[in-house]
Order: structure tokens, then C-alpha cells, then sequence
């Protein structure tokens, strides 16, 4: 086995999940950079996919980490022994949520927070009906597949859950779809995997007040939007809605796999009987990703992060111009960069990833490449950022 490389046995060992994976082995994450195997650094303009918000490997998260393994790492199933790290964290969490958003479950992912809030919404309501959008994510288990709005990657997997019905984001049928057999309405803040969509406010507005008039759940995803991401720590802050359920996700465990769903303790008490154990799980809420995730949610707020993400983000309105562009979204940190194709847009991506710099495309936006640093991300080191950006345009699609 000794000759073997390590790309061969990650090949070899590791499932796949595409025929052609990146395939860099590293080493070593510190702030915004990532190390390869061979001493080569790499800006990580996409922050793990939203998770590093607050940067690699922040010595006041290890500590934390280090601390809490030392004490205990599993207990019994999750929601029977009291934990210090979830009481803690919860705490911190719903002193900066709205008085309606009281009550955590934690949960392993952001997708397992999904099927837990689909759960909610039928236990709570007594019905069936789901409306979710054309072009959304909300994860990859069977339920949260069935919200997913692109046939493409549904289509292998049925049958899936029925009663769902998917619309155009932004659109009135949303508003005509809910009635009084629906249990739920579930909404992306800011489509993500669309390419960073950003709804009007008056759209939002109107869901929510159909909601209420028709005793149906409003559940907003704020897995990949929350934590500052698009200027303010939750996304629907600036919408001024506020949603019956709210999915976290990504940068809730700084790091670490955590996810979570938040209601009212009066609708979470509706997993507690008729059946008791309405939602249960074994590693959700681990200790010592909920250590990890306090101490992350408390350096974002010491730090003041978010209050640079709006002038971070005309840095990179100003900064990534090119001809071979066609258009630019942005919502705070966070921005799509659109080409004419999938091919472009791979070609350079492939030539930012060579001039050390990680990027990625969108799900269902894959002609539209995505940057999303860490929001400690410094103004010098977002101009160089920008500038490999535009050079890796150049060198792959012009000279």
C-alpha cells in the first residue's frame, strides 16, 4: 500500500460524488488561505461553501474545540442530559433572533434541520401541502430533495414526497398556492445555488400575510445567508419579515458539522407528545460543535465584521471588471459572476484554482461562478483577490 498515492487511495477508498473532483490534498487552513500538500497557498474565495465566515482555524474556535473534547464529546442521544455547550449556545442565539424565534433544535446539517421543519410544519398544522421554489436548495436527504426545485437532480430519485409545489421565485402564484391545506411555505432569503437571487421585499411581505391569514408556517433558509453573509447577521433582517421557522446551517458550527431549526417553544412543544420523540437524533447539537459555533458567533460579533461587509462589497462591484463578464449579483460578501456558458466559466475557474485561488459554480447556475470569502477577508487581500479573478480571466479566455 506504501506506493500508492494518496490522490489513488482517495480515488480508490472515498466516495464520489462526481466523476471529476478537485483533488487537491490540504494540509493546512489558516484565515482566508488554504495549503496544499506541496507548501502551495491558496485564497479560499468561497469559504468552504459559507462555512468559514469567520476564517480557518481561529484560535479562539480550537480552543474552544480543545476544551470541550477534553470534557466530553458524546453523552446519551441528543435532548436528554443537560449540555452546557447547546444551553449556551441556544442562549446566545435566540438573544440575537427576534422574541419569536426562542427555541433551537439542534441538528447534524443544514439538511437535517430541513426535514426536521417539514416535520414541524405537518405536526403542527395537521397537513400535507409544501410550496418551495423552482431553482431552491434546502439539501440532499429524501425530503429535503423533494423541495429541491430542478428536475435534473430529482429526477433519479423518485418517487419522493408528494403534495409539494415548486414556483418561480419572486412570483405571485406563490401567493395564490397557499391556502388552508397547506402546512408550509419554505423560502431561500437569497437564492443561493440560483446564482445569489435577492427577492423584493414587497413579495416577502405579501407571502408572509397570506401565511398568517391562512394559518401556514413560513420557513425561511438561512443556511448559507445567515452570519452576516449579506451585510446584516440574518438576511431577513433587511426584508423586515419575520419567519414562523428559521434554517441554520454552514457557519452556525464554525467550522464543525452543525445544523439547526428554530421556532417558538410553543410549536417546538409539538415534538415532545402524540408521539413522544416527534424528532430525535444522536450526534445533533454535539457539544463540541456547539462550543465551536459559540465561539464563532461571538468573534463575528466582537469583531464587527459585518459592519465592513457592505464596503467589502462595492470593493468587489469595483474591482472585477472584465469584457467576457455579461453580469455581476451580488448581496453583501457574496457574489455570482456570470459568463455566457458553463464551459467558460469552468476554464477559468480551473485557471483561478492554478493561480491560487478557490472558486466554484452554482447548482443551478453553472455558467455563474461563486465568491464568497471569509468575511474577515481584509481590503488589500480583497483586491488581490479580485485581481486573480480578473487575471485568471485573461489567461484563460483571451491570451
Amino acid at each position: 500500500m506504501s506506493g500508492i498515492s494518496q490522490r489513488q487511495l482517495f480515488l480508490n477508498h472515498v466516495a464520489q460524488t462526481s466523476a471529476a473532483p478537485i483533488g487537491i490534498e490540504m494540509v493546512k487552513a489558516e484565515g482566508i488561505y488554504l495549503f496544499d500538500v506541496d507548501g502551495k497557498k491558496y485564497i479560499d474565495a468561497i469559504a468552504g461553501f459559507s462555512v468559514a465566515n469567520i476564517g480557518h482555524s481561529n484560535p479562539k474556535v480550537v480552543e474552544a474545540v480543545q476544551m470541550q473534547a477534553a470534557q466530553y464529546m458524546h453523552l446519551i442521544v441528543y435532548g436528554e442530559y443537560i449540555e452546557q455547550p447547546q444551553v449556551a449556545y441556544a442562549k446566545l442565539l435566540t438573544e440575537n433572533f427576534p422574541s419569536s424565534l426562542n427555541c433551537v433544535y439542534f441538528t447534524n446539517s443544514g439538511t437535517e434541520a430541513t426535514e426536521g421543519a417539514m416535520k414541524l410544519a405537518k405536526r403542527i398544522t395537521n397537513r400535507s401541502k409544501i410550496i418551495s421554489c423552482n431553482k431552491s436548495y434546502h439539501g440532499s436527504t429524501q425530503g429535503a430533495l423533494s423541495l429541491m426545485g430542478d428536475e435534473y437532480w430529482r429526477n433519479a430519485f423518485r418517487p419522493l414526497l408528494p403534495d409539494i409545489f415548486h414556483v418561480d421565485f419572486g412570483s405571485d402564484e406563490t401567493i395564490n398556492l397557499i391556502d388552508e391545506k397547506t402546512a408550509c411555505v419554505i423560502i431561500e432569503i437569497v437564492q443561493a445555488e440560483a446564482g445569489i437571487i435577492v427577492p423584493k421585499k414587497e413579495w416577502l411581505q405579501k407571502i408572509r400575510k397570506q401565511c398568517d391569514e391562512k394559518n401556514v408556517l413560513l420557513i425561511f433558509d438561512e443556511i448559507q445567508s445567515g452570519f452576516g453573509r449579506t451585510g446584516s447577521l440574518w438576511a431577513f433582517q433587511q426584508f423586515e419579515v419575520v419567519p414562523d421557522i428559521l434554517l441554520l446551517g454552514k457557519a452556525l458550527g464554525g467550522g464543525m458539522p452543525l445544523g439547526a431549526f428554530i421556532a417558538d417553544k410553543k410549536l417546538m412543544n409539538a415534538l415532545t407528545h402524540d408521539p413522544v420523540l416527534g424528532h430525535i437524533t444522536t450526534f445533533g447539537g454535539h457539544p463540541v460543535s456547539c462550543a465551536a459555533g459559540k465561539a464563532a458567533l461571538e468573534i463575528l460579533l466582537d469583531e464587527k465584521y459585518i459592519d465592513k461587509i457592505k464596503e467589502k462589497e462595492k470593493i468587489l462591484l469595483q474591482e472585477i471588471n472584465h469584457p467576457k463578464i455579461i453580469t455581476k449579483r451580488s448581496c453583501g460578501l457574496w457574489m455570482a459572476i456570470e459568463f455566457d456558458s458553463f464551459e467558460t466559466n469552468h476554464k477559468v475557474i480551473q485557471q483561478c484554482i492554478k493561480n491560487g485561488l478557490i472558486t466554484d459554480w452554482f447548482l443551478f447556475a453553472s455558467n455563474c461562478m461563486r465568491v464568497a470569502p471569509p468575511l474577515c477577508i481584509t481590503e488589500i487581500e480583497l483586491k488581490e483577490m479580485c485581481k486573480i479573478i480578473t487575471n485568471s480571466i485573461d489567461e484563460a479566455l483571451i491570451k
